[in-house]
């Protein structure tokens, strides 16, 4: 059974987060755990929010036990950009973009297949 938890809006952006969500892609849940803990990265603090948020849907929600599931998907997707503006020389001025993203982590408790 799949089990996923979405985080939307995160004031990051999706290029930072994709870093951290391909080092636990396929991972059980308490070695992708302590990869995303031992991370210095406030993107790794965000999808390590999003991690457990997934695995307390699966435990309270599915009724699955937390050492069965491994990460299926970890996406982090882009998401709306907020634009701003700051003076330049000359009066003129040049665009500031601060990006958000969605981050998607999807747990699952069957078998890893293998092709």
């Amino acid at each position: 059974m799949k089990v996923q938890a979405i985080t939307r809006y995160a004031r990051i952006s999706p290029r930072k987060v994709r870093e951290v969500t391909l080092e636990i892609q396929g991972l059980p849940v308490e070695r992708a755990l302590t990869v995303v803990d031992s991370i210095p990265r406030k993107a790794a603090r965000m999808v390590g929010k999003t991690l457990r948020s997934a695995v307390a849907n699966a435990e309270t929600n599915a009724n699955l036990s937390r050492g069965s599931l491994r990460v299926v998907e970890a996406i982090a997707g882009t998401g709306p950009t907020l634009k701003r503006y700051t003076a330049r020389a000359r009066g003129s001025g040049s665009q500031i973009r601060k990006r958000t993203s969605h981050i998607k982590i999807v747990l699952s408790d069957e078998a890893k297949r293998v092709n």
